[in-house]
């Protein structure tokens, strides 16, 4: 069954609580959510246990369910160009960078 924000894209910037929350919410009913992880670590509460389910911290999946992660290092120019694409195609962005982040990676 498709929930009332199908449809809607969001793209996830964040990482730890407050914004996979915030982005576990619509993707709960129905939005896109598309979440961006740093390649090799991904985003630190993966790690986060116990408890564990097959490896993966029970934490990082009940706070990132209902998304799509895919791996960025937005320290890499050619990773910046697909952030701002998904932005440019994104209803909504939600990023917890620390203040002027966004800016200097050009995706303010």
């Amino acid at each position: 069954m498709e929930g009332p924000l199908a449809g809607v894209r969001v793209l996830d910037l964040s990482r730890v609580l407050a914004g996979p929350f915030a982005t576990m919410m619509p993707g709960d009913l129905g939005a896109e959510i598309i979440k961006v992880e740093m390649p090799g670590t991904g985003d630190d509460t993966r790690q986060w246990g116990p408890p564990f389910v097959e490896g993966e911290s029970a934490y990082f999946l009940s706070i990132n369910r209902n998304k799509t992660s895919i791996t960025l290092n937005l320290k890499n120019e050619k990773a910046r160009g697909i952030a701002k694409k998904l932005v440019e195609t994104s209803d909504l962005a939600i990023e917890n960078f620390t203040p002027s982040t966004a800016k200097k990676l050009g995706l303010d």
